[in-house]
């Protein structure tokens, strides 16, 4: 139903997108940088990936912690609805757990207020928390790799999800929690392995990377994303946001086509204002860091061959400009029916390949900021119980 449509449930959409731009290596890269301001405090370094994906920047980012901090035990927990992310982000883990063997992943589709901590909130009735652990046996990726897809069917019937009768939105039908660590390695993450109802956050490390609707009210951004994921700082704990900042080639593809197009309207600034505003007193435990305009933008280009695109080429290849179409309506978040309305004469590849021509390339800016606890506030284990 297109009242249910949501541009990231969209998987040809999404896995176009994430296979022919580089967004995913660039936040990655962004957030190792985060990596030199942390002091890890035992017994565990602590991150938490707040709506993960396909496991890409995951994966990215587990090599750097890896390199940075190759003797520490890692805690990483992630939220993520579609089971077909959690199925791509679980592919990429088996040569993680080898290559660090110290790591505790919980996986889980729980919302945002709840996800860090892996609990119900106290209010309201709400089902039971599924809870599966798995202690890896084997000392291969290839023996971890096989126990990992063993867990398919479990995948399968309990994380699927079910539509809104009041907000529309996507819920999980059975709120799941998947913990995996590595048998042999049991006894040294003891203190490590989180337990149905201890409920704890204490992150060093949050990546809330695209975790709203563009369109989404400011206050729900703010009110039910940001705050929850800034409570669930540890001391000195840093989360790093990412957003769409619009102001690029690929905006101008948008507007070729729908001149009145706005998507892009909530700036880091207001974002980090409503954050603070929404999380009243408790602001004063946190500092909110825009960042300056060249250290804020983060850039990420469409993938082409060499000379693929020439400014003095009109013949740039159907391949080419479906990608580009579809990097650029997807950043934007257009909604199907007019995608199809659009696409219906060829108006839509004309603009594409003007503005690739005038450009010779397709580039997309984000913005990026910090929210971080300040070192002498304590993190909060189960305060938003």
């Amino acid at each position: 139903m297109k009242s249910n449509f949501r541009f990231y449930d969209n998987r040809q959409k999404y896995l176009m997108f994430v296979n022919t731009c580089s967004e995913k290596w660039e936040v990655a890269q962004r957030l190792a940088k985060e990596l030199d301001k942390l002091v890890p405090r035992p017994p565990a370094l602590r991150f938490f990936d707040a709506g993960v994906g396909d496991g890409t920047v995951l994966a990215r980012v587990l090599r750097s912690m890896h390199r940075k901090f190759d003797r520490l035990p890692f805690y990483i927990a992630a939220k993520e609805i579609s089971l077909e992310d959690i199925r791509l982000t679980l592919d990429k883990m088996p040569d993680r757990f080898f290559e660090h063997p110290e790591t505790v992943l919980a996986l889980t589709n729980l919302p945002y207020a709840d996800a860090p901590w892996l609990v119900h909130r106290k209010d309201g009735a709400q089902p039971p928390v599924v809870w599966k652990e798995v202690a890896l046996t084997g000392s291969t990726a290839a023996e971890f790799e096989q126990q990992i897809n063993d867990l398919q069917p479990f995948l399968a019937v309990n994380w699927r999800t079910r539509v809104s009768e009041k907000t529309g939105v996507l819920l999980p039908e059975t709120p799941t929690v998947i913990v995996l660590y590595r048998h042999d390695c049991r006894y040294i993450l003891d203190a490590v392995i989180p337990r149905p109802g201890s409920p704890r956050a204490d992150f060093d490390l949050v990546l809330a990377s695209q975790p709203f609707r563009l369109a989404a009210d400011v206050k729900f951004k703010a009110g039910r994303v940001l705050a929850p994921l800034a409570r669930a700082l540890g001391p000195g704990g840093r989360m790093l946001g990412v957003h769409s900042a619009g102001g690029d080639p690929g905006l101008e593809i948008v507007r070729e086509v729908w001149p009145e197009a706005d998507p892009f309207t909530t700036s880091r600034h207001e974002l980090l204002a409503a954050t603070e505003a929404a999380l009243g007193d408790e602001a004063a435990r946190f500092a909110f860091e825009p960042l300056p305009d060249e250290e804020s933008r983060l850039r990420y280009s469409m993938h082409t061959l060499p000379d693929e695109i020439d400014s003095n080429d009109t013949l740039i290849g159907t391949s080419t400009l479906l990608a580009a179409w579809n990097a650029a309506t997807y950043v934007a978040q257009i909604e199907d029916d007019r995608l199809a309305e659009a696409m219906t004469g060829s108006a839509y590849l004309d603009a594409t390949r003007d503005v690739l021509r005038e450009h010779g390339a397709l580039w997309f800016d984000d913005e990026t900021y910090v929210i971080r606890r300040v070192a002498g506030y304590a993190g909060s284990r189960s305060s938003h119980l």
